[in-house]
């Protein structure tokens, strides 16, 4: 895993294959290689060289305990475009990450060819904001969850009824976030970037095509949050993918990969090719 300094840190990525080049931007507390098991194989195969980081706070990028902005994060994947030389490249965000990349098209706009943005939001609405004063008073109480208890509400907030009522995949994903929770010091300057003012009037200046994704069923980062970006960019396409929650990237990886493989193929005609199992539409609901 290579790590290089950018914007005066030490950040690290991993590079694969060849082709058209996609960066990809995790969420909160998540590391690049999060992407290996889905994304990263769908892209591959469709000819896409994909580049993934680990964001400010995520080892072995530096943790930055003194704390960053979402323009420091945004001024991060900036500099690894210009690093590997791949600008203008298509960028694929989750969650916070979106909401980085969404800073990306505003500032580098010159850098980015097309945008995917899943699981985002333009402004931190009641819920959001609920959500991340409590994680940062979880954190700064000094309280650290048994991992059982941690696992069993990470499940409930992430994950759609439709794998929760499923005991066989219930059991797995709850071995999967005993054992891989993100070590809270390590993140704790990631927690409440997403607190955000209402930024959607600045999207309405981005010329970038962009899709933007919402999951049916996330409790996190409600659909109609997402619906509100694609709203304000012009020329967005929204497509909402039913029966997954704030991870349906992991929940329901085809369905999503179809969406940016097809985007990304025909980004003249956004609304050729749609999969059946997901709804798209323009941003004026046609």
């Amino acid at each position: 895993m290579p790590v290089v300094r950018i914007n005066g840190i030490n950040l690290s990525y991993e590079d694969h294959g060849a082709g058209e080049p996609v960066i990809m931007v995790t969420g909160t507390g998540a590391p690049g290689r999060v992407w290996r098991t889905h994304q990263v194989p769908a892209l591959k195969a469709a000819g896409h060289r994909v580049i993934t980081l680990d964001n400010r706070g995520i080892p072995p990028t530096d943790l930055c305990p003194e704390g960053f902005t979402l323009a420091d994060m945004a001024a991060d994947v900036a500099g690894l475009i210009e690093h590997l030389g791949t600008g203008p490249c298509r960028v694929v965000g989750f969650s916070l990450g979106a909401i980085v990349v969404q800073e990306l098209l505003v500032t580098r706009p010159e850098l980015v060819r097309q945008a995917v943005l899943m699981a985002t939001c333009g402004r931190a609405d009641a819920l959001v904001t609920a959500m991340s004063a409590a994680e940062l008073d979880i954190h700064d109480s000094g309280v650290k969850p048994r991992p059982r208890y941690a696992a069993y509400v990470h499940a409930i907030q992430n994950l759609s009824p439709r794998t929760l009522n499923d005991e066989e995949r219930l059991r797995d994903w709850l071995d999967i976030f005993r054992m891989s929770m993100p070590d809270l010091p390590a993140v704790r300057a990631q927690l409440g970037l997403q607190l955000i003012p209402n930024l959607l009037p600045t999207y309405r200046n981005i010329g970038c095509p962009c899709l933007v994704i919402g999951f049916a069923d996330d409790l996190v980062v409600r659909p109609h949050l997402a619906r509100e970006v694609a709203d304000s960019i012009p020329g967005s396409v929204y497509t909402e993918i039913p029966g997954c929650g704030h991870y349906g990237y992991l929940e329901r990886p085809e369905a999503v990969n179809s969406a940016i493989v097809d985007f990304f193929a025909e980004p003249g005609n956004p609304y050729r090719n749609t999969p059946s199992n997901c709804r798209r539409t323009s941003p004026n609901g046609v």
